[in-house]
């Protein structure tokens, strides 16, 4: 059985920096995309940041390419998103989701529960 689990989500204030983590089991991590995504509050859920099953590479969404590192432990099937500059428009449930696809599709095979991250001023 495939699951995710996702940690670190915590409360920080403005220009803070957290690590969240997304541990996967049931499944190789190289053999899937693995995708974070986040949903704040009365909004659309967006895809912010990929590591492509293909070949490693990531991809970040505008708003957080520069502050938000992806990088990933395959020994413990973990990936973490790397959080700096926090902003207030960053908080959000964050969720790390799996996809077979060689990239991150919105609708991602698998998908932990989140963790959530508060950002204050």
């Amino acid at each position: 059985e495939v699951q995710l689990v996702e940690s670190g989500g915590a409360s920080v204030q403005v220009g803070g920096s957290l690590r969240l983590s997304c541990a996967g089991s049931g499944f190789t991590f190289g053999d899937y995309a693995i995708g974070w995504f986040r949903q704040a509050p009365g909004k659309e859920r967006e895809g912010i940041a990929c590591l492509s099953r293909k070949d490693g590479s990531t991809y970040y969404e505008d708003s957080v390419k520069g502050r938000f590192t992806l990088s990933s432990d395959s020994a413990k099937n973990t990936v973490f998103l790397e959080m700096v500059n926090l902003k207030p428009e960053d908080s959000a449930v964050y969720t790390c989701a799996a996809d077979r696809s060689f990239y991150c599709p919105r609708n991602m095979d698998y998908w932990g529960e989140g963790t959530l991250v508060t950002v204050s001023s």
